[in-house]
């Protein structure tokens, strides 16, 4: 089988059997994974009773004010003890607070240090309710702004192809699931194109890479490209805490510092994890059917490495120097 017809592939072409597929104006923002919502990936919902979930609750309440306290009696041993005791007593009340709170003391560095969200500066408050306005928005088919982006996509990634009609079958060639990508656009809104663009125009080598499937030995069953690129969308604004009033979980934490630092810090890191997935595609030599264990794998590794202590941009990442513009 051709690349071609590898990355014509969609969710028709899996079971052999039409789809339905979701209208995406009916939804606001972001949503579940476009992926996930087909039958290929429904798994039965889990029996839980409210016995369970209010232990479940109570345990998350205990290990959080744990993690609360035990934060500040590190930082007290750390600030205080040096100048009121000698060397030997400060590491025997590291030890022995090593002994009483293993799990926060040799846990990662971003879990023990910032639990709490950090104060931010006007600048961060900014770009930070400009990335959640645009986590909000759908993708409507009916405007004309949305309509000249999904345009602008296509000569982005085929620049020497005639632009099809916004219903087409060439647009499989991308990697959409059927001939109208509107239908796609569930699980990432409007951002979810934003973040392709994006990629296209910053970092067009591994881009045009990507779409083609260029590297490594491909599966006969391939991820289809842009249907990737909204679950990535997604992915990320799930990670990252980006739908509460203010991220509290430390890849969440960890962004607001890359904000601050760049307004576009979202979209480089979509563009981060998008590299980084299909690495993880290749060295699991995974197909079609294993798209959600190789995205859940690329935000572990992604979570680990926004987690290192070094990183304070976006191009601090070790995954960034897989990126070529």
């Amino acid at each position: 089988m051709s690349r071609a017809v590898r990355r014509r592939l969609h969710h028709g072409d899996v079971d052999r059997k039409e789809q339905n597929y979701f209208d995406a104006s009916e939804y606001d923002g972001l949503d579940e994974p476009l992926l996930q919502n087909h039958a290929h990936y429904d798994m039965p919902a889990a029996k839980v009773t409210l016995e369970e979930v209010w232990n479940a609750e109570q345990q998350r309440e205990q290990l959080h004010w744990t993690l609360l306290l035990t934060q500040l009696i590190a930082q007290w041993a750390q600030w205080i003890a040096p100048t009121f005791l000698p060397a030997s007593s400060i590491l025997g009340t590291r030890s022995l607070l090593g002994r009483l709170f293993p799990l926060t003391l040799s846990g990662p560095p971003v879990q023990t240090r910032k639990l709490l969200p950090p104060c931010l500066s006007p600048l961060q408050e900014e770009r930070l309710r400009y990335l959640r306005h645009r986590l909000g928005v759908p993708y409507d088919g009916s405007l004309v702004e949305h309509q000249d982006a999904l345009r602008q996509l296509w000569r982005l990634a085929f620049p020497d192809r005639e632009l099809p009609s916004l219903k087409s079958e060439v647009w499989k060639d991308m990697g959409w699931q059927g001939s109208d990508p509107s239908t796609d656009f569930r699980g990432g809104g409007y951002v979810s194109l934003e973040n392709l663009i994006f990629f296209a125009e910053k970092y067009p080598v591994s881009f045009q890479s990507l779409l083609h499937k260029k590297d490594g030995t491909r599966a006969e069953w391939e991820y289809p490209f842009a249907v990737a690129g909204v679950n990535i969308s997604f992915m990320l604004a799930q990670m990252l805490d980006l739908q509460a009033g203010q991220p509290s979980t430390p890849a969440g934490i960890k962004f607001l510092e890359l904000l601050a630092e760049d307004e576009l810090a979202f979209d480089n890191l979509y563009c981060v994890a998008f590299q980084m997935m299909d690495v993880q595609w290749l060295a699991k030599r995974a197909s079609y059917m294993q798209f959600n264990e190789v995205l859940n794998s690329t935000r572990s590794q992604l979570e680990r490495e926004l987690a290192l202590d070094s990183v304070c941009r976006v191009k601090d990442l070790p995954a960034y120097s897989m990126l070529k513009g």
